[in-house]
């Protein structure tokens, strides 16, 4: 799963190119890239476009070959590391701010309960998100939340203010 913010004309176009090149991973090795692999390859195609780069800020999430949750954030030409949550977009600073406090429990002066199930995680984006949309004119009137497990996809919309 790939979250892109920017451009949308440059998304478009990374999106369709990345889909190529993972195209000819699988014809070329008969298998589907592991989300390692498909790190290094956006990263690589960012880095491509280097001096005219795409106006793309990226997140990359996926299941890992361990079976754990795996999140990579990019910049716009490719520099790229593994985080454990990530935001992306005009709301990122606010929704940041809350899932390093929250999720990765940094700058708490009072510790509190981890959230450790999957519906505790959603119920923290969603307030997250919905904070944000408050403050940040360019967040939209819906949200889209992926939730990903070994055992697939699930996907849930949101519904945002409407002024």
């Amino acid at each position: 799963m790939i979250l892109t913010s920017g451009m949308l004309a440059d998304q478009i176009t990374l999106h369709k190119v990345l889909q190529t090149r993972i195209k000819m991973y699988e014809a070329d090795m008969h298998r589907s890239p592991s989300i390692e692999a498909i790190a290094q390859m956006l990263s690589t195609t960012l880095y491509y476009k280097r001096f005219f780069p795409y106006y793309t800020f990226n997140l990359l999430a996926g299941v890992d070959s361990e079976g754990k949750g795996a999140v990579y954030g990019y910049d716009a030409i490719g520099s790229f590391e593994r985080l454990s949550q990530g935001a992306q977009g005009s709301g990122r600073s606010l929704v940041q701010s809350i899932l390093d406090n929250q999720v990765s429990k940094t700058n708490q002066l009072i510790p509190n309960n981890p959230a450790d199930s999957v519906e505790d995680i959603k119920t923290l984006c969603m307030d997250a998100i919905s904070s944000a949309c408050e403050r940040d004119i360019y967040t939209g009137d819906s949200a889209t939340i992926y939730i990903i497990t070994p055992e697939g996809l699930r996907v849930e919309k949101m519904e945002l203010r409407k002024d």
